[in-house]
Formats: C-alpha cells, structure tokens, sequence
C-alpha cells in the first residue's frame, strides 16, 4: 500500500457518517437512498459521503439490472487489508521497540538510573 492511498483510505474513514456507512456495507450491499435513511442524512449529504468513498477505493458502486437509475454500493476489501497490514506493521514495530527498551532499562546498572 502506497502512503497515498493509505493517507485517502485514512481520510476516508475520519468522518463519523462514512465509518458508518462502512459498517452498514459490512453486512451487505446496499442501495445509496437505504445507507441515507439507515444513518438519517440527506441524500445530498449521503451522496458526497459515497463519492469520498469511493474515490478512497474502499467502495464500488453498480447498478442492478432492473434500474439504472439506482446505484448500489459494497465494500472492496482490498484497502481494508492494505490498512490492517500497515496496522499490523506499525503494531509490530512498537512492540519492538518497547521490548528494546525494557531489556535497556533491566540491564542499566541502578547507580546510572539513580543519576539520570
């Protein structure tokens, strides 16, 4: 995942009424007039939500066969995986250096920790 599109897919996820979305999309795909009713926005409101979830590549959007007229959205996975590593990564890394720290701090003479 590049820092560009982990920094969209972070954005994306700031705001309270996409986390939401997201987590209606979770359970299944969904029609933008029933995510807007579902979270009680506006349906202008719901569409600007979309678009900047769709543009952070963690939705997709297509129309069923019987109206095209309606659009219908579900989660990609792919984003979500690339920010579970990079989670995952950055977790790893911390531990790391706690551990590092804590074998410092247990092989520090007393007499240097007392002067610091």
């Amino acid at each position: 995942m590049s820092a560009t599109d982990l920094d969209r897919t972070l954005a994306a996820l700031a705001d309270p009424n996409r986390r939401a979305t997201v987590d209606l999309l979770r359970q299944r795909p969904r029609a933008a007039g029933d995510l807007a009713r579902a979270l009680k926005i506006t349906a202008p409101a719901m569409s600007r939500h979309l678009r900047a979830l769709r543009e952070s590549g963690l939705v997709d959007e297509s129309h069923p066969a019987f109206d095209a007229r309606v659009r219908v959205y579900a989660l990609r996975p792919q984003p979500m995986i690339d920010l579970m590593r990079w989670l995952e990564e950055t977790e790893r890394m911390w531990s790391e250096q706690l551990t590092a720290f804590k074998v410092h701090i247990e092989n520090t003479p007393d007499e240097d920790v007392d002067r610091a």
